[in-house]
């Protein structure tokens, strides 16, 4: 069988007080920082990061994200370029829809929009259908503000229309009036 033991107390002779519970210190806020984005996100998007340097011309079929320098001409005839708050650009810019953080030195050309965020520089002019400009955004230069060609295409078949029922309309005959005599 088993043998008893000599129970001891479970308090010890000489407690000790136990330590203040000390509540955690709450964790410093935390700044988010707004990393700029495509407005459409697209699985295709290259980046060119802030120590890339390009001397030339610059052009793609995807969207590009552009945070270096570039030097020339940059051309994404059907795609959105991005220049982030590090990007250095002196060239001339032709993009779908061109949204600029960093400094730009030529003229922009967007297809569909221009967007001029606050941290954005930009000397040169701008050719666009839509333009966003930020408060607190420089910019210097000309705006160019094209209409939308979906409303001239749509405008085509109404004017067709017209020309054709003015062809194909019916001739009005013509009255014989007798000559007047002199």
């Amino acid at each position: 069988m088993w043998k008893s033991r000599d129970e001891k107390p479970l308090t010890s002779p000489n407690p000790q007080p136990l330590a203040p519970v000390v509540p955690a210190p709450a964790p410093a806020p935390t700044r988010t920082v707004e990393t700029p984005r495509m407005d459409t996100y697209r699985a295709d998007v290259a980046h060119i990061g802030k120590s890339v340097i390009i001397r030339g011309e610059l052009s793609g079929s995807e969207d590009l994200y552009l945070d270096g320098e570039v030097e020339g001409n940059i051309d994404l005839h059907n795609h959105n370029l991005v220049i982030g708050p590090n990007g250095r650009v002196r060239a001339n810019v032709q993009a779908k829809d061109v949204v600029i953080h960093g400094k730009v030195d030529g003229n922009v050309t967007g297809v569909d929009k221009v967007e001029l965020k606050k941290s954005a520089m930009l000397n040169g002019d701008i050719d666009t259908q839509r333009i966003v400009i930020e408060d607190g955004a420089f910019f210097k230069g000309a705006i160019d503000i094209r209409k939308a060609e979906a409303k001239v295409e749509a405008s085509r078949p109404v004017a067709q229309a017209a020309a054709a029922a003015i062809t194909h309309s019916t001739p009005v005959a013509s009255s014989s009036v007798p000559a007047e005599k002199k």
